[in-house]
């Protein structure tokens, strides 16, 4: 009995469940068919102020932000990017006989001053050449001497009768020769000392050292090729590739601000030397920007640069306006009619305060300030003129 009773409840509470669920569905299909009803009415009602608003087209005439642009003087730059490199850079290699090196004295990044000696050569062979060189100076003298003194004997006893003209003239002969061979010895260790003070590698001028190709031990000579790499002065320069067009407007003395890749500075420099060719394959030519020496700066590196080409007048857009398409950018602008309009134009520098128009406009025209999607050429607007920052 018990269990019978037990199903029988349990059945009944099923029944009641599907009771509520089928009210609640019934509920919100009411309340669902209410608010369409209410959605509709008020749609209809709306339509019919549009419709009053708007004319026989049955639709609301939008409100379009425009801007009246006029003309503003706008610096001309040119944005370009390049490498890093020493404006003059200095390959040093071995300037004498070369040998094997004894020590090296300076590292890359290091400054050295005109004449520094950046590695020394082992030079024990040619110190004991100097030596010998020397002494026979001395040797040599003292046989000029000798020649000399005999000389002066030989005059001293023509007057006598002792000694003939003929042995007079053969001392003075020995007497020349031997002073010749004093200059002779001299200007052999003159040769000996000038050829060991090249045998030490030096700067040839004040700079900064890039590169350091040699190692203690080492043994070097006239075929070692570049063993360090200098920039003089410590010069550095951008090389800046630019189009042929751009290249027009670039002249020597161009003001830059240059700034090495991974770095916030802007360092100020100017074009000194403007390539006088273009290449024939990428239709460019390069621009060789001074910049002065920056811990920042390395040879090799990449840089970005802004060239300021000279000013002048010009419209001045919100970015926003500014639209692009297949055929190239493009405005849309209000006529005098309120319709749309759209304009080509050529852009020109883009700067903090907005794009500058090139050539498309004349500065006078209404130009929509946010040119969507919504806005197509013919449709009418109601253009709300918004003041210039300008």
């Amino acid at each position: 009995m018990d269990s019978l009773a037990g199903t029988q409840s349990y059945y009944e509470e099923a029944d009641n469940r599907r009771k509520r669920t089928r009210l609640i569905v019934g509920v919100v299909l009411v309340v669902l068919a209410l608010a369409a009803a209410w959605f509709a009415f008020s749609l209809g009602k709306g339509d019919g102020a549009a419709s009053a608003d708007g004319g026989a087209g049955g639709q609301a005439i939008p409100n379009v932000t425009v801007v009246v642009p006029g003309r503003v003087s706008v610096v001309a730059a040119i944005s370009v990017n390049g490498t890093i490199a020493a404006r003059r850079e200095m390959p040093v290699g071995v300037a004498g006989e070369g040998g094997q090196v004894a020590r090296v004295l300076v590292e890359p990044g290091q400054w050295v001053g005109a004449g520094q000696t950046l590695a020394v050569i082992d030079r024990s062979v040619q110190t004991q050449q100097a030596a010998g060189l020397a002494a026979s100076i001395k040797v040599a003298q003292a046989d000029a001497d000798l020649a000399q003194s005999e000389l002066e004997r030989a005059q001293a006893l023509i007057g006598r009768g002792f000694i003939s003209k003929a042995d007079l003239d053969r001392k003075r002969a020995t007497r020349d020769s031997a002073n010749a061979r004093v200059r002779v010895a001299q200007a052999q260790y003159q040769e000996a000392v000038a050829r060991n003070g090249r045998l030490d590698i030096v700067a040839p001028a004040a700079g900064l050292v890039l590169t350091r190709q040699v190692e203690p031990g080492q043994v070097v000579g006239a075929g070692s090729g570049v063993l360090f790499r200098m920039a003089k002065g410590g010069e550095m320069e951008m090389l800046a590739q630019l189009a042929e067009a751009d290249l027009q407007r670039v002249k020597v003395g161009t003001r830059a601000t240059v700034t090495p890749v991974g770095t916030d500075l802007k360092i100020a420099g100017q074009v000194w030397q403007v390539s006088p060719i273009v290449s024939m394959d990428t239709r460019q030519g390069t621009v060789r920007i001074a910049i002065p020496y920056s811990s920042a700066l390395r040879p090799g590196g990449f840089a970005d640069a802004r060239l300021v080409a000279g000013s002048g007048e010009a419209p001045l857009l919100p970015e926003s306006a500014v639209q692009s398409g297949p055929e190239g950018n493009f405005v849309l602008i209000v006529d005098g009619k309120d319709h749309i309009q759209r304009r080509p134009v050529k852009v020109g520098t883009v700067t903090d305060g907005g794009v500058s128009i090139a050539s498309g406009l004349t500065g006078t025209e209404k130009v929509v300030v946010l040119a969507g999607a919504f806005l197509n050429p013919g449709d009418k607007v109601k253009p709300v003129v918004q003041k210039s920052s300008q």
